[in-house]
């Protein structure tokens, strides 16, 4: 039977975040793109686990040699920030907490933090240098996000890691499973458990 027009999105939008690192947003609107449409229905788009589980098949048959690795990597980098910054509770999100992360992967982590400034003021204390940006947060509010640059000795090259600043409060939901059992971030204690078992 013929994939469906979702599926072809799925698929196609996959093939990027995995071959250019994109997120899934951005891969789906270009995967709309690449399938030479110029836009479809929103009930056509296919939803974040579609596209996860397209990705997660594309990694089994084409990088299965090399995307452990680069996880484990990423999932160390991921750790050392979430030591530096242990006070502002780090939780590790996105590809690199899901287990589908390549080296093209940026490391999402989010600060639940009681002043929104005191992920500044840490950064600014350990000496590491950060760009400002922002994006929608669990509210709709905009939220800053700072970006760090970190050096990966596994991966020979640097790796970006986002830092999302939430507000303390905003953590009850975080933790929360979603349909399929999985909770969207994990502490550090999680971290070191999926290291540990891999």
């Amino acid at each position: 039977m013929a994939p469906t027009l979702t599926e072809e999105i799925a698929a196609a939008a996959a093939r990027l975040v995995v071959e250019e690192g994109m997120e899934y947003g951005p891969a789906k609107r270009k995967a709309v793109k690449t399938l030479g449409r110029h836009s479809v229905r929103p009930a056509e788009m296919p939803a974040n686990e579609a596209v996860e589980d397209e990705v997660r098949a594309y990694l089994q048959l084409f990088c299965a040699d090399t995307q452990p690795a680069e996880l484990r990597a990423l999932r160390e980098v991921a750790g050392q920030w979430m030591e530096r910054l242990a006070p502002l509770r780090p939780h590790l999100t996105g590809a690199v907490w899901r287990g589908t992360a390549t080296r093209l992967s940026c490391v999402h982590l989010q600060l639940y933090c009681d002043d929104s400034k005191q992920a500044e003021i840490g950064l600014i204390d350990l000496g590491v240098p950060y760009d400002v940006g922002s994006r929608p947060g669990p509210h709709g509010e905009s939220v800053d996000v700072l970006t760090v640059s970190s050096p990966s000795r596994e991966l020979g090259e640097v790796v970006t890691v986002h830092l999302t600043v939430l507000d303390h409060d905003d953590l009850r939901g975080a933790l929360k499973p979603d349909a399929r059992g999985r909770t969207a971030c994990g502490d550090l204690t999680a971290l070191r458990r999926l290291l540990a078992s891999a």
